[in-house]
């Protein structure tokens, strides 16, 4: 799989694991189409991949992927935004991959990174 993890998004991954207290967490990052013209994303700590779950490592970051975020994922570019209006995950994909509407993902509201 090639996935590109902008600064941005490493940095918020690495405080996310830091702030868990447990260092050797892995990051789960779960992709799904999501509206018209992106991807939502789910995230979560995990200390070990759960079964069918994928592992692609980023310097020394675990994230686990399940199959079809790594599908969605191949070829693009994880990016996060915190802004004063919006944070989130921002998920850029090659134009021959485009799904629906638009090849770039919407931006991820605040309360869709809320653990429910």
């Amino acid at each position: 799989m090639k996935m590109e993890l902008t600064s941005t998004a490493e940095k918020f991954i690495r405080r996310m694991v830091r702030c868990s207290g447990n260092n050797d967490a892995g990051f789960k990052l779960k992709v799904r189409h999501g509206g018209c013209s992106g991807y939502a994303v789910e995230f979560d700590l995990a200390a070990d991949p759960e079964r069918r779950i994928l592992f692609w490592r980023h310097s020394d970051l675990r994230l686990f992927l399940d199959s079809v975020s790594c599908l969605l994922l191949n070829e693009s570019v994880v990016d996060f935004i915190d802004s004063r209006s919006l944070t989130g995950f921002v998920i850029t994909t090659p134009a021959r991959n485009a799904r629906v509407c638009s090849p770039v993902s919407t931006m991820v509201p605040v309360d869709a990174l809320i653990r429910r």
